[in-house]
């Protein structure tokens, strides 16, 4: 099976990569993530990304496009959550690429996060999928998110702080209660793993 599998960042595609790897998926990684903001942000994801494929030997396409004006209006108009727009923008994208090129289907490493809405995901892969006529490959990839975060710590990669666009840039600041003082039991659980992790491996805090 020849993939091509969309990647947001260097520490969401750790997990998905190896896996596929593993499988024997003939796969390609593509960055195009036109909504990461600002572009100081975008080069650091772009470049983590490109460490993680040169350290593995992972194909990598890279797509600089920057079109923050169209994202942003696009965010902004849509109907339902702004997430949904740049799930679908990405995915069209990538849908047209892999059909364009040949690959037997698309997937994207957005699918390795709990943080994600996968609903959204899977519908805006499986509209792209038919509009450009190349299957969209679905795995829940969050089975191994921890070990994506692990594998991202032992190589060095640069972690990000939020999702991407400038909203969710801002909304990393507000503070509310849950924020301050009330931490869910799953992210306490991922925080005293990610520590352990950096005990073990000696590594700084990202």
């Amino acid at each position: 099976m020849k993939m091509l599998l969309h990647a947001c960042c260097g520490p969401c595609a750790c997990y998905p990569a190896q896996k596929l790897a593993k499988e024997g998926v003939d796969f390609t990684i593509y960055y195009y993530n036109p909504n990461i903001h600002p572009y100081r942000e975008f080069k650091k994801r772009l470049s983590a990304l490109r460490q993680l494929c040169e350290n593995n030997d992972y194909r990598l396409i890279i797509d600089k496009t920057y079109c923050l004006e169209e994202c942003v209006k696009g965010m902004l108009a849509e109907d339902t959550v702004r997430c949904a727009f740049c799930y679908r923008m990405r995915l069209r994208q990538a849908a047209y690429l892999a059909a364009k090129e040949g690959y037997d289907c698309f997937s994207t490493t957005l699918l390795v996060s709990p943080y994600q809405k996968h609903d959204l995901i899977r519908a805006a892969g499986e509209n792209a999928a038919e509009e450009f006529g190349v299957p969209f490959y679905y795995e829940d990839f969050r089975t191994g998110y921890e070990k994506g975060v692990e594998i991202s710590l032992e190589e060095g990669l640069y972690r990000q702080g939020y999702c991407g666009c400038v909203f969710s840039e801002r909304d990393r600041y507000k503070i509310d209660k849950k924020s301050a003082g009330e931490e869910t039991p799953e992210s306490v659980r991922i925080t005293k793993k990610i520590s352990m992790i950096r005990e073990k491996s000696s590594l700084p805090y990202l």
